[in-house]
């Protein structure tokens, strides 16, 4: 367990790819992305949701990436789902299940996860824009994809 334990904190400092293949300096941490993703989930929450799944949905969503790296859809991930798959059976056996709810997609609580997961990447495409003056607009594109015609897609047209 101990071993696992220091593998998951791993995740503080893997840098997000997609950012950093955009040459943003000083890029957020596949951690701070799952942070973000949870404090996204407290502020819009549904009450009718469980918001203790979701929270640990949006912790652990990104697991897998330290034994398999933050992939990007401009890498080949035709096995991804594979890949990820059987890191979190190797290094978070126990957070399988919240996994595969979560890439399943198919309750509340895991599309409202995907939602959070796509809004934080909208708003941080736009902090970085401001910050480095650079266009990021093909991340916000890509999230606007799974907002449309959601109760999110307001909050994403803010930005």
């Amino acid at each position: 367990m101990n071993e696992a334990l220091l593998k998951w904190l791993e995740l503080k400092h893997l840098n997000r790819e997609g950012w950093v293949r955009a040459s943003i300096p000083n890029v957020e941490s596949v951690a701070s992305h799952s942070w973000s993703m949870s404090l996204l989930a407290m502020a819009f929450c549904p009450s009718d949701l469980n918001i203790e799944k979701i929270l640990k949905m949006c912790i652990v969503h990104d697991l897998a990436e330290v034994v398999v790296g933050d992939l990007t859809p401009d890498d080949d991930v035709n096995n991804k789902a594979e890949l990820e798959h059987q890191a979190f059976k190797n290094i978070a056996p126990q957070f399988l299940s919240l996994f595969e709810e979560y890439e399943a997609g198919v309750t509340r609580e895991a599309q409202f996860v995907k939602h959070m997961d796509k809004l934080d990447m909208a708003l941080q495409s736009r902090k970085y824009e401001k910050e480095y003056n650079v266009d990021l607009s093909r991340f916000r594109e890509s999230a606007g994809k799974v907002l449309k015609d959601t109760i999110y897609e307001r909050l994403y047209n803010e930005f």
